[in-house]
């Protein structure tokens, strides 16, 4: 059976509805929404713009738009999203990638060759969308992903295996402080958690409501997880290895203050296409 409204028509009342909860992008939403309920491709859906409804794809997509209209992340409700040119599933078990964090990626790519055959490691990672990406652009290179959490880490899992890398990456279960492979690893990157703890109250409901507290939280200043890391890898890291960490758009100072406190070298940092710092990154010494 059909619904009496059209593709268009359903797309028009979920934008508005959106629009009204305070929803950024409110058509893009109802759009991207309707894709997946409809299961086929942006010209197909231009196409039956005008077309009835089939009952099936209408209550799927209403079900979607009650969803989101509660703030519920888009990401979430359609199971996956772009990062890097890879598919990553994204659920409630971790932090959801954000373009932003595209910039580690470029960083650490820049750092490396091409023909980088040696152990890559993300410090907490979450859905595993780092090293996934820097796996697949690096194809020589081996990694770990190192996550604390039991349920971010069988998401990394999932997502490695998914992307056909389950040969060359391993999780780790197990906080930072407990790994054991710091001198294996000539590259290391991480996106800790850098929200200060009284920040976090004032995010926006699909960040504060859906994505892990403990991904977000970094402490009365957002930097407990480097001053930890930083300290770790002054201690532990290979001599001429690279740790790359995101940060804050207000951090850069601070990180790279840690970094230069604790003698590591080539100290630099990056911006993310909105213009803020999103990226710095240094060198262990060598002896």
């Amino acid at each position: 059976m059909t619904s009496l409204c059209t593709f268009d028509q359903l797309i028009r009342s979920a934008a508005q509805r959106f629009r009204e909860a305070g929803i950024e992008s409110p058509q893009q939403n109802a759009i991207l929404l309707m894709l997946e309920a409809f299961g086929g491709t942006r010209a197909g859906l231009i196409s039956a713009g005008a077309s009835p409804v089939p009952e099936a794809v209408e209550a799927a997509f209403l079900a979607a738009v009650e969803r989101r209209a509660a703030r519920e992340p888009l990401q979430h409700i359609m199971g996956s999203t772009e990062f890097y040119g890879l598919e990553i599933r994204s659920d409630a078990r971790a932090l959801i990638p954000r373009p932003d964090s595209e910039t580690i990626i470029d960083a650490a790519l820049a750092l490396t060759s091409p023909d980088y055959d040696g152990l890559i490691a993300d410090l907490g990672t979450g859905t595993g969308c780092l090293l996934a990406a820097l796996l697949d652009r690096r194809p020589k290179a081996a990694g770990i992903g190192v996550e604390a959490s039991a349920d971010a880490a069988s998401l990394a899992r999932e997502n490695i295996e998914a992307l056909g890398l389950s040969d060359r990456a391993t999780v780790f279960d197990g906080s930072w402080t407990d790994w054991a492979g710091w001198r294996e690893a000539g590259l290391i990157v991480s996106n800790p958690p850098y929200i200060a703890s009284a920040e976090i109250p004032a995010l926006d409901p699909e960040v504060r409501d859906h994505d892990p507290h403990a991904a977000l939280d970094g402490g009365p200043d957002g930097l407990d997880a480097y001053r930890e890391i930083v300290s770790l890898a002054a201690r532990s890291m290979k001599p001429g290895a690279w740790l790359v960490f995101e940060i804050g758009h207000d951090q850069r100072e601070a990180v790279s203050c840690l970094l230069q406190e604790a003698d590591f070298a080539g100290i630099g940092a990056a911006k993310d296409l909105g213009g803020n710092d999103r990226a710095v990154w240094a060198q262990k010494r060598e002896s």
